[in-house]
């Protein structure tokens, strides 16, 4: 490495440097250095990044994606153990006889420059790497630094100080690289039995460990309160010790942990030095903060800057990074991807005093997912609801009966937390997003994509928030990605971007306004009893008026008029005419659905439709205003009421014969449900599913008999035996199999009777979810 160190520091001569992967953390930190070192750097990948368009800024020349091209004229290509031989930028170097480096060796030329300080450990790495060099700079030592993710109080992820003696750099054990590193000071922080997809056993990585102890020149900083840590550095002449327990050189006595905040008194070997409050929680970061207090000390910097340091330290961008805080919710985006870090990290998520844990985890790997599965297990049951997602693979190639569901086994064994495995990644945000409740804590945890759920999460959960500020509806009901099946009588249908149910006509005017004003498409529905919504559910917000409060409200407002909100079930109306003596609305106690789907379809039965019986109907037009319009304003046809179409009922006034009689209101109501038994399904349907052909002179249902179509399938969807106008879901159907039975029967009768069969039945949504 002794050549490229010189190399890379002659500033007269600046190398020309390709380095393959270069978006990812470890790849744009090395060329931010090398940049900032005077050489003319290229990179490419697949994709680019925020930190790539930086760089870009800087004078990085970025190609997409990796080719032979862009290697041509290099004095060296850099790339990382993640890259294979056959990429072809990779490739045409070796076949050109170029020099090519692996990350680290690139990372020990440049660190062999400066008085290096390597931080290693199995994990924690990154965080005290940036606190190291946070508390260098902020003591005037001047440091460059190396860190594998963005650090927001030190700038970027890597920089290079001319002026500066230190640097200090993360080490990697996974692929046996920390060998290469010559430091003056060396940081131990843990060693484990990990990536024992490269190494043989715990043994081969001790001898890893004791390789790089070996070349450093001056003193080892080791967590005497861990055994690994311990077996390998303890012992050693120049070596230090830090740790929570007595013994150690350095020690953290009363500790205190507050709410996102964590005190404690350094002590080392017996003398007080001073006190310290970390900006960040966790008796993990304690321990980080000590080493870097160590370094320090080393280096002969002053307690109190160093103490001052700590105490404005942010943390590392996903480590332990909060990304949404209110008082609903707090959103927490961590790393960590091995047994002992979650198990700190949760016990740190703890200390927040939220109402739950709710933890969506991606194990990383499938190597260590099917070694490690039951320490994950044990680990996760700190967390009160836990979400596991499939393996992120990180260029290994999968294992037979290994996935996310493997975690879920080992936690079941391991105890009571109840654990949730969500196999299709893009959309398990719709349920975590919906299992939230107030004042949860939401910590999304693993070293792949796993923070792009919580992103979602966020995106939406902040309309909600600022919706129920605004709504002036106190307590309005809202919910993230609510499934549809739950609110449609056929019990399929993907969820609702948002859900919202207002109880109060003014709080239905705001919410409409509400998302109209964002941009956001909005539909109201009823009890979803002529309702099919496809399985990607419904983009935008989702209004079901209440049956509680306006909406809900029954009253007798003249001598047999019945005032009913939208909100108000059809059989709640029937059963409330009967009690006040008021008939003709027996019928209503077939119809499943409430007022307000009756009034957009004009639904009906027994020969009866709903604005048979209007008297005056308010409703709220497209323009945000409320209007009241008397029957006779209002146009209305089968199954048909063009002033609905675009506009929301709110209330209305229904006629009936007053002082009726009793006996003959029983009689009715007695035969309405009589009928209802006799002529339709018991099972989950959404009614009649086709509008009766009005020129072919028969009804849908006689025509799908006559087709010989009853008892037809597609997966679970049923056409009814009893009643051809009927689909039943016969048990976990989809909405994807109603629709294709539809499809059928359409064709069947237009092919067969040359007849257009009009679904009755309201179609939503997307095949696909799009949000």
């Amino acid at each position: 490495m002794a050549d490229w160190t010189e190399r890379f520091l002659d500033r007269d001569n600046p190398a020309r440097v390709h380095l393959i992967g270069v978006a990812g953390s470890g790849m744009s930190g090395l060329a931010g250095l090398l940049l900032q070192m005077g050489h003319k750097v290229s990179g490419s990948d697949r994709v680019t990044s925020g930190e790539v368009e930086r760089l870009k800024s800087l004078g990085l020349q970025f190609s997409s994606p990796h080719t032979a091209e862009a290697v041509e004229g290099v004095d060296a290509v850099v790339y990382s153990s993640a890259i294979r031989p056959c990429n072809p930028a990779r490739a045409a170097a070796e076949s050109a006889g170029i020099p090519c480096l692996l990350r680290a060796e690139c990372l020990a030329a440049i660190l062999g420059g400066k008085e290096g300080v390597v931080v290693s450990g199995t994990h924690g790495k990154t965080t005290t790497s940036a606190m190291c060099a946070h508390v260098l700079r902020k003591a005037g030592e001047k440091p460059s630094h190396y860190v594998g993710a963005e650090i927001p109080v030190l700038g970027t992820n890597a920089h290079w100080e001319e002026s500066g003696e230190l640097m200090v750099a993360e080490g990697d054990e996974s692929d046996g690289t920390l060998r290469l590193y010559r430091p003056k000071y060396s940081i131990v922080l843990n060693v484990e039995a990990e990536h024992l997809d490269f190494y043989s056993g715990i043994d081969e990585i001790d001898a890893v460990f004791t390789t790089l102890l070996g070349q450093t020149s001056d003193s080892v900083i080791y967590c005497g309160d861990d055994e690994g840590a311990r077996r390998v550095c303890g012992g050693r002449e120049q070596a230090i010790s830090y740790g929570l327990e007595e013994g150690n050189d350095f020690v953290a006595s009363n500790i205190l942990e507050g709410r996102g905040t964590t005190a404690f008194t350094v002590v080392r070997r017996g003398e007080e030095l001073g006190r310290v409050e970390l900006g960040i929680p966790g008796r993990h970061n304690v321990l980080n903060a000590l080493a870097a207090i160590v370094l320090a000390c080393e280096v002969e910097a002053d307690f109190d800057l160093v103490a001052r340091a700590l105490s404005t330290f942010a943390g590392a961008k996903r480590r332990f990074e909060t990304k949404w805080r209110s008082q609903q919710l707090r959103v927490i985006d961590d790393y960590g991807h091995h047994p002992t870090e979650i198990e700190a990290t949760l016990k740190t998520a703890l200390s927040l005093g939220r109402e739950r844990l709710v933890v969506v985890f991606q194990p990383h790997r499938f190597s260590r997912t099917q070694r490690l599965a039951e320490e994950f297990g044990k680990a996760l049951q700190l967390a009160d609801l836990v979400y596991v997602l499939p393996v992120y693979a990180a260029s290994e190639d999968p294992i037979e009966g290994v996935t996310g569901a493997t975690i879920v086994e080992a936690m079941d064994r391991q105890g009571p937390t109840q654990g949730y495995y969500l196999p299709n990644f893009d959309t398990a945000h719709h349920v975590v997003g919906n299992a939230l409740k107030e004042r949860d804590l939401l910590l999304t945890l693993g070293a792949g994509n796993v923070h792009e759920v919580g992103r979602k999460i966020i995106r939406d959960i902040a309309y909600v928030e600022e919706l129920k500020r605004d709504a002036g509806e106190e307590g309005l009901k809202v919910k993230l990605y609510e499934p549809m099946k739950r609110h449609t009588t056929m019990l399929v249908g993907g969820p609702a971007q948002f859900w919202v149910e207002p109880e109060t006509f003014d709080g239905f005017v705001n919410v409409i306004d509400y998302f109209k004003e964002e941009g956001f498409p909005v539909r109201v529905v009823g009890r979803g009893s002529n309702l099919l919504v496809r399985d990607g559910g419904i983009r935008g917000a989702v209004i079901h008026p209440s049956n509680k409060g306006e909406f809900g409200a029954l009253s007798v407002v003249g001598e047999g008029l019945i005032e009913a909100g939208a909100g108000v079930r059809f059989k709640k109306l029937a059963s409330f005419a009967q009690k006040q003596g008021i008939g003709d609305f027996e019928w209503m106690e077939g119809i499943p659905g409430n007022v307000g789907g009756g009034l957009r379809m004009n639904a009906g039965a027994m020969g009866t439709e709903t604005f048979d019986q209007v008297v005056e109907l308010e409703f709220l037009d497209e323009d945000g205003q409320r209007r009241v319009r008397k029957r006779n304003e209002i146009e209305a046809h089968y199954r048909n009421v063009p002033e609905l179409r675009r506009n929301y009922a709110l209330r209305v006034i229904f006629k009936g014969e007053p002082k009726a009689e009793a006996d003959k209101i029983q009689e009715q109501l007695d035969l309405s449900r009589d009928k209802r038994k006799s002529s339709q399904p018991r099972g989950a349907s959404a009614g009649c599913i086709f509008k009766n052909p009005q020129s072919a002179g028969i009804g849908a249902g006689q025509l799908v008999d006559e087709l010989g179509l009853k008892g037809s399938t597609v997966g679970k969807a049923i056409v009814s035996h009893e009643h051809g106008n009927f689909i039943v879901n016969g048990g976990k159907g989809s909405a994807t199999e109603v629709l294709e039975l539809i499809n059928q029967i359409q064709a069947k009768a237009k092919e067969e009777r040359g007849i257009e069969l009009d679904t009755e039945v309201q179609i939503l949504g997307e095949d696909e979810a799009t949000f």
